[in-house]
């Protein structure tokens, strides 16, 4: 059964975020209930749903509404029967956590995901919370003269820089993905400028000296982790975050240990970034 129902968008900062109500992301979404959360997200960029109960096959029908998924290339955990869910999960046994520095999902992809869908079934007591940042508003708030700089210059985003030695690469024969991506992109659905570059994948701009790509990179990093650019959401079990890769860095505070955190993400194909 399709259905279309009225909802409800409040939102969170005067710049990203916004918390969705009147959905059911277990049950079909009709046209205009698409539309509505779809039209949603690019104002926001990041949405919320809580008190939602999803199997792997509904969760991956939700994302599928958005376009084909994406199976991430390096980690090989995920429930039976649903390559395209990866099983997020930290424990008291956990050495490091899925997403602790800033980023954006798989950039070192030749082609990266357009979004991430993550729905977390059991969470910390207290703790846990993940930070947004909107890139459209990190664009924008850099002077004129810094702009210019960074229009023509590409990055390097290396998959071996962050996923060696924490997932095993068994779908690419043990390889990484890598890719160089403009550090300046356009979104190609709001048509607005946004920088892509982040610590976990981000290693060098190839057209600067190393000194000079080095400083660049980390004035940008620590531009974009300015809070004035950032939500900030706190789980409960059965929320759901929704967020554009494409324009927006997220990251998981390892807050918690040793308690449990345990959900499943699910991610929609993308388009090549372009100027």
């Amino acid at each position: 059964m399709v259905t279309d129902q009225p909802i409800g968008v409040r939102k969170l900062t005067p710049c990203i975020g916004a918390e969705i109500s009147g959905v059911d992301l277990s049950r079909p979404l009709g046209e205009e209930l698409f539309r509505a959360v779809h039209d949603a997200l690019m104002e926001h960029q990041v949405v919320f749903f809580r008190d939602q109960a999803l199997t792997p096959a509904q969760q991956k029908a939700f994302g599928a509404r958005f376009g084909p998924l994406h199976i991430h290339p390096a980690s090989s955990d995920h429930p039976e029967g649903h390559p395209e869910v990866m099983v997020i999960h930290a424990d008291e046994r956990s050495r490091f956590v899925a997403g602790e520095l800033w980023h954006s999902d798989v950039s070192c992809d030749q082609v990266p995901p357009m979004g991430s869908i993550l729905y977390l079934l059991e969470v910390p007591r207290v703790g846990g919370d993940t930070l947004f940042a909107s890139m459209y508003a990190a664009y924008d708030a850099l002077s004129g003269p810094i702009k210019q700089l960074l229009e023509p210059l590409t990055a390097v985003h290396d998959g071996g820089h962050y996923y060696a030695g924490r997932y095993d690469g068994a779908r690419t024969g043990g390889e990484f993905p890598r890719a160089e991506h403009p550090v300046v992109r356009t979104h190609p659905v709001t048509g607005r400028r946004l920088l892509f570059v982040n610590r976990m994948f981000t290693t060098h701009i190839p057209a600067l000296r190393p000194a000079e790509s080095e400083a660049v990179l980390e004035m940008l990093y620590r531009h974009i982790e300015s809070p004035q650019f950032q939500c900030r959401f706190t789980w409960r079990a059965g929320s759901v975050a929704f967020w554009d890769n494409r324009c927006v860095q997220h990251q998981a505070i390892w807050d918690y240990y040793p308690q449990r955190r345990h959900g499943h993400r699910v991610t929609i194909q993308g388009s090549a970034p372009a100027r």
